[in-house]
């Protein structure tokens, strides 16, 4: 697939505020700096499409982009920041889980994490709620571009092992790097496929 439009729809807190189309929606959402906005520019042939910043806790809005006219792309707030009060953590969670569990447009989340790192508590725990919310999602690795090929394999294979205990069957899983405009084609062509499904 090749993303030929992507425009900025609206940006709002509340998932009953969310675009009344009843397109396909594609979600992405990981802890702050995970690489989020960067992936999805990629993902789009657009420089600032999504806001990018060194400082966590950009998105703090459910942000809906219109594709190609036919489905949407959703950057959803981040979780587990550590720099924010605990008041504004629990508004964040609160549009998030509302988001994700109310919003019936949801197609696929596109969970991110950071694959330099061992798997994250607060990941784990939000896979777990996943799974045990029923929602559809894929585990995306980002940041690829700043470790070698041999360090890439052994983090990401520790981190399906440590799935493996917990899950019978993996999600559908994709290695990136928005740098290097790596898994771009390989997101695009699942989200494709899911939408010629629908139809």
């Amino acid at each position: 697939m090749e993303i030929k439009s992507a425009e900025f729809v609206v940006s709002n807190t509340d998932y009953l505020k969310c675009p009344d189309s009843q397109l396909p929606e594609y979600a992405f959402i990981g802890r702050s700096n995970v690489g989020k906005s960067s992936l999805i520019n990629m993902l789009c042939n657009r420089k600032d499409l999504a806001m990018t910043s060194s400082k966590p806790g950009k998105t703090l809005l459910i942000n809906h982009f219109l594709i190609n006219n036919n489905w949407h792309l959703v950057d959803l707030p981040g979780y587990g920041y550590a720099t924010t009060g605990k008041k504004m953590r629990e508004q964040l969670q609160e549009i998030i889980e509302n988001y994700i569990l109310n919003r019936e447009e949801l197609t696929c989340l596109f969970v991110l994490v950071d694959s330099r790192h061992e798997p994250q508590k607060n990941d784990l725990e939000f896979m777990e709620w996943l799974g045990e919310n029923g929602v559809p999602f894929a585990l995306v690795f980002t940041k690829l571009d700043k470790l070698s090929h041999v360090k890439a394999i052994e983090n990401t294979r520790a981190y399906k092992d440590k799935l493996a205990e917990q899950w019978e069957e993996l999600p559908p899983i994709f290695l990136t790097s928005a740098e290097k405009f790596v898994g771009k084609e390989e997101i695009l062509g699942y989200i494709e496929e899911i939408n010629k499904s629908l139809k």
